[in-house]
């Protein structure tokens, strides 16, 4: 297996020592043990563990199975029935009964011989998930968005950082052709000075586990340790309707639609307009929002107006007709939309045609990757940041989460983007970070 304290690769004798296939007696080995016959030799797979196997993380741990130079071996989930289906999918994939799991993430991030994991868990455990990882020098591909607050994605940041751990965000939208393109024509200058931009995200809630009784309060099943999902957040009675898939709807778990959705969209916009590792110095927002007490308490319908370096406006706006669902620019010789679907449309018809500029107008080339996860497992062994590294995470949220501070004070906030500060708001800072439950902490 992949050692991840060094970039250098065992010799085919010092692999099949450690391995015990090396005796003195002439020995039969499988070709494929040696990385022959096309498949990949194991000690240039990447052992991955997971933690999260619901909805997201199921999707995410099918597409690492996929990939050869991939070896999934671990899986922590606090619901049992999600645990078992982890383990039976990673075990029917390599027809084995090797994968092992965990009711505590904590147990598996500290097997010395996995070099990464997938972090797929409601937002509120986002950060110590992650930090817990980067500690044990595991490699993390993590879910969007980055964390519940801006001050438990600094903290992620950090620990990323001082770990020197390779990061890959789930906003996978950067791996697909039609994205990379549209960001690509507003990196060069082809729609002119960029003015404006619009990020259409979703409005409302939509009950993804399709429970029957949404305020019924209940005795949680006995295949779910709730008292440890709620973690860090407040305790609060079980309610079917705000756990599964439908903790995004309630602010002492997620973020609603807006900060679901930002890390995507929001993401895209931040590409095309060269702010990976920049941000907006003025927010105003307005918001509707269900009563505080409500099951679901998320804001529904939303509009965010952030100004950025260079007299730039961005509009975030869900549940709006006048914004379009993905991301628009618009600068002072025209425009370019993009959304899911292979999506796109312009000012200029004849880049509708095209997926790629001629090289001759690509001053500005930016990341390519064709398939997000592989992209990860490359990064791993080559040591090179991803197309999404936590930096970049980091600031495509930011958005979201002063949008969503600036509707709770009901009033605009000025941000410092490079000391990552609300400005003379107290009141605003405040809401920047959020108290954690005992006995956890960031």
């Amino acid at each position: 297996m992949k050692n991840t304290h060094t970039t250098s690769q065992l010799s085919r004798r010092r692999f099949l020592a450690v391995t015990g296939l090396a005796v003195a007696a002439p020995t039969i080995i499988p070709s494929s043990a040696l990385g022959l016959g096309g498949k990949t030799a194991p000690s240039n797979r990447i052992t991955m563990g997971v933690i999260g196997h619901g909805w997201q993380g199921e999707g995410n741990t099918r597409s690492f199975l996929g990939l050869q130079d991939c070896q999934m071996v671990a899986v922590a989930d606090l619901d049992k029935t999600h645990l078992q289906n982890g383990i039976n999918n990673i075990n029917n994939r390599y027809k084995n009964s090797d994968c092992k799991g965990y009711d505590d993430y904590r147990e598996l991030c500290a097997r010395k011989d996995i070099d990464a994991v997938m972090i797929a868990v409601p937002d509120h455990w986002h950060a110590l998930a992650s930090i817990e990882a980067a500690k044990h020098g595991k490699d993390i591909y993590g879910e969007k968005p980055l964390a519940r607050t801006i001050a438990e994605q600094q903290a992620m940041v950090r620990a990323v950082h001082r770990n020197k751990r390779i990061w890959q965000t789930g906003s996978w939208q950067r791996s697909e052709k039609h994205f990379h393109y549209a960001a690509e024509i507003v990196r060069n200058g082809l729609i002119g000075k960029l003015k404006r931009v619009e990020v259409g995200l979703p409005g409302g809630h939509s009950d993804f586990a399709k429970t029957k009784d949404k305020t019924a309060e209940t005795p949680p099943p006995q295949e779910l340790n709730y008292d440890f999902w709620i973690g860090p957040s407040k305790m609060m009675p079980y309610i079917e309707a705000r756990v599964h898939k439908n903790w995004r709807w309630n602010y002492n778990t997620g973020g609603g639609q807006l900060l679901d959705w930002i890390g995507h969209h929001g993401d895209i916009a931040h590409w095309g307009m060269g702010c990976d590792n920049d941000g907006p110095s003025e927010i105003e927002a307005h918001g509707e929002f269900p009563p505080t007490d409500a099951v679901w308490n998320t804001c529904t319908k939303y509009r965010i107006t952030a100004k950025y370096p260079g007299d730039i406006e961005m509009i975030i706006a869900g549940g709006h007709d006048d914004i379009a669902g993905g991301t628009k620019w618009i600068g002072t010789d025209g425009w370019v939309w993009v959304n899911r679907g292979n999506a796109f449309d312009s000012s200029n018809k004849e880049w509708n045609d095209a997926r790629r500029l001629p090289a001759e107008l690509r001053k500005v080339k930016l990341y390519e990757s064709s398939n997000h996860y592989q992209n990860f497992i490359d990064c791993v062994k080559s040591r090179q940041p991803t197309i999404t590294p936590i930096d970049t995470a980091h600031h495509s949220a930011i958005p979201g989460h002063l949008g969503l501070i600036a509707m709770l004070v009901g009033r605009r906030i000025k941000w410092d983007a490079k000391k990552e500060v609300i400005l003379g708001d107290a009141e605003a800072s405040h809401l920047l970070s959020r108290p954690f439950r005992k006995p956890w902490k960031l």
